[in-house]
């Protein structure tokens, strides 16, 4: 099983739609702070001129934590559906 464990500064994508917030599957934040003993994580979505547009607490099941690195081939991993 591949980790997803997610840490603080790690880069993530949403899994989900958040219309109410205007974000988007696929947005790219990245994880200010760890919320509720890792129960949920503060996730900063931010423009290209490094400003901040958003800024919200997010489930684990509401995003994927990117890799860029190569991921060993013992590690399976998880299929997420939509």
């Amino acid at each position: 099983m591949m980790n997803n464990t997610v840490k603080l500064l790690d880069v993530v994508a949403l899994i989900v739609d958040l219309p109410q917030y205007n974000l988007w599957c696929g947005q790219v934040g990245t994880v200010v702070e760890t919320l509720a003993e890792g129960a949920a994580f503060e996730v900063e979505f931010s423009d290209r001129n490094g400003r901040t547009y958003e800024s919200l607490g997010l489930r684990p099941e509401q995003i994927i934590v990117l890799h860029f690195e190569p991921i060993s081939p013992n590690e399976k991993t998880d299929m997420i559906t939509a």
